[in-house]
């Protein structure tokens, strides 16, 4: 029975468990808002509104406890000057759990993680990268090929010229043959 037992091991150890833990949260923080399962969202909210109320008390030992469990002084940063005040008004409940459905490779149930308190434009970026991410690659395809034709050019130019001198070599040969 697994009563009062609140952990979710997530098939994992305590340090491999901690470490999975500290990478989301760093990933949430830095982006706003991670694809996970549905498992991981829910054991990493609760540490999550955890940080943001270290970041919302703002003093040198919260900050300390901060970079101890998130590893990362830059991470920790933005934690402190933009994720935390922008919750300032809000008494918990910082992160939002939605749910995706099922992954199609193993039918694992996903979900999205993200703030409560997200700025409008971030949100705007948010449900814009998917989109841009597919637009782009074909941007940098068009650019190679507009730039291909100056260097074929540039190629057949030299070429050209081979061509003109073998062309005249042989013209030669044949005028001494005869």
């Amino acid at each position: 029975m697994r009563h009062r037992n609140k952990t979710a091991k997530l098939k994992r150890n305590a340090s491999q468990r901690r470490a999975l833990l500290a990478n989301l949260a760093c990933s949430l923080i830095e982006h706003g808002r991670i694809r996970t399962t549905l498992a991981k969202a829910k054991a990493l909210r609760p540490l999550a509104e955890k940080l943001v109320t270290l970041g919302k008390r703002g003093d040198l030992h919260a900050r300390r406890q901060a970079v101890a469990f998130l590893r990362h002084k830059d991470v920790v940063k933005k934690l402190f000057e933009e994720v935390a005040p922008r919750s300032k008004d809000r008494p918990g409940g910082y992160c939002r759990i939605t749910k995706l459905g099922a992954r199609m490779t193993d039918s694992a149930q996903m979900a999205y993680i993200e703030w409560v308190d997200l700025p409008a434009d971030e949100e705007d970026a948010l449900t814009e990268a998917p989109a841009a991410a597919a637009e782009e690659p074909k941007a940098e395809e068009k650019a190679p090929a507009e730039e291909a034709p100056a260097a074929e050019a540039e190629e057949e130019a030299p070429a050209a010229e081979a061509e003109e001198a073998v062309e005249e070599e042989d013209e030669k040969k044949e005028e001494a043959k005869a």
